[in-house]
């Protein structure tokens, strides 16, 4: 699976073709949908542009992109401040509007709480390892493993998470956002690219949209699959 991360945490200010509104999201989903992705993960934004999990702006934007792309699958970030297990309690009757699956940030304060609320309202879960954690127990709803690592880091995690069992997606951040998705290529596991991890194209340059630096992961996947 590659899997585009179209806006992360970013502000309008670091890049000019970061989609914030859920317009904008689901103009660069069917873009990244037409070079093979399967999977957007994005995070949805209030009305003045900041990280929200209120259930009807989530639904505007899942709604939103779900329309312009059917059938993909939508990820949504929980990494927002404010009493997020309440918010998630009122994902249950968005239909159309809850995503498909969520991110949970393994260590954080209540983040098995957190995995609970949204397998209570038939949202998946996608954990997020930085570091080595105590994943002997995992909560109900898990269906996927996301390692965010940089080059060092990489092997160390992938040896603890493999004998989960799960789907893995490796990507990494900023400068080692390159080197991870080419690494993960060659093992085969879920990748994932787009403006929330880098800005950059591997020569340095400053990518100028999603759809660009998706290409060139597409590239890059397909160079480094095994034969």
């Amino acid at each position: 699976m590659l899997q585009a991360c179209l806006n992360g945490s970013r502000t309008a200010e670091e890049h000019p073709a970061l989609p914030l509104t859920p317009e904008r999201l689901a103009e660069d989903a069917a873009d990244v949908a037409a070079l093979g992705v399967t999977s957007v993960h994005i995070h949805p934004r209030d009305v003045i542009g900041a990280p929200t999990l209120v259930g009807p702006e989530v639904a505007t934007t899942i709604a939103t992109v779900r329309a312009a792309v059917p059938g993909i699958e939508i990820s949504v970030s929980t990494n927002v401040p404010g009493s997020r297990t309440a918010l998630i309690a009122s994902w249950g009757p968005l239909a159309a509007g809850r995503p498909d699956i969520a991110s949970v940030h393994v260590g954080e304060p209540g983040w098995r709480q957190l995995a609970q609320a949204l397998h209570q309202v038939n949202v998946a879960v996608e954990l997020v390892v930085e570091s080595p954690a105590q994943l002997d127990d995992l909560p109900r709803g898990v269906t996927r493993i996301t390692v965010t690592a940089t080059e060092q880091t990489a092997e160390t995690l992938l040896r603890q998470v493999e004998p989960l069992g799960l789907p893995i997606l490796l990507h990494g951040r900023d400068q080692q956002a390159w080197p991870v998705f080419s690494y993960a290529a060659t093992l085969e596991h879920h990748v994932r690219m787009g403006l929330e991890d880098t800005l950059h194209m591997p020569d340095g340059r400053t990518a100028k949209t999603n759809a660009e630096l998706v290409a060139m992961a597409r590239r890059n996947q397909k160079s480094r699959a095994p034969s």
